[in-house]
């Protein structure tokens, strides 16, 4: 299972509501196929998992 924190996420973005609004957005997006995730992906790693760590590492933000 992987385990997130989130702080850094929020802190990226500003506050949690808008993290939420961003991590599934992104989520969606890699869901559905029209984009690929900018980081590696592991093993059971699920879609916003993968989005809150892109996010954490500045590959994508709010705008």
């Amino acid at each position: 299972m992987a385990r997130i924190t989130v702080q850094d996420a929020v802190e990226k973005v500003g506050n949690i509501f808008d993290l939420i609004l961003v991590a599934a957005r992104r989520a969606r997006q890699m869901q559905i196929g029209g984009k690929e995730t900018l980081i590696t992906k592991n093993n059971n790693d699920k879609y916003t998992v993968l989005a809150l760590r892109e996010i954490e590492e500045d590959l994508i933000t709010k705008k």
